[in-house]
């Protein structure tokens, strides 16, 4: 079984917000007034140009190491389908030949990001758990 350079912690923290990500939606309330209180927090769902889970999914993968981010997208990879657990270096080598620089945007572009990220970590065997509430570091 190959051995991923990023713990599954910081997958599991990832896993979370990406399905906070996935389920925003479009404005569709453009010109509410009220307060959250007022409109049962419809808002907090509404995908905006300045979205905190966007900005902090970002940060977190920009801190990351090179090879934990090429484990990522691999992951990710993984869990979509487009290879098998056997295929892991392939995956990995096709992860890092198309790095640049931009694997935040490159990761929340893709739709199902969490539900990925998890197919990928059973593959290999590892299990998440969905109870954190900080960041790890």
């Amino acid at each position: 079984m190959p051995e991923l350079a990023i713990s599954t912690d910081k997958v599991a923290f990832l896993i979370e917000k990406a399905r906070e990500f996935d389920v925003k939606e479009g404005e569709s309330d453009a010109d509410s007034g009220s307060n959250g209180a007022d409109d049962d927090m419809v808002d907090v769902l509404e995908d905006t140009g300045d979205d905190p889970v966007v900005q902090e999914i970002s940060g977190f993968i920009a801190a990351m190491t090179e090879e934990e981010q090429i484990d990522l997208v691999a992951l990710m990879r993984l869990g979509r389908g487009d290879g098998s657990i056997e295929e892991w270096d392939d995956l990995r080598r096709e992860a890092a030949e198309g790095r640049n620089g931009r694997t935040a945007r490159y990761l929340l572009g893709e739709p199902l990001l969490g539900d990925y990220l998890a197919d990928g970590l059973d593959q290999f065997g590892l299990s998440w758990s969905d109870e954190r509430t900080t960041p790890v570091v």
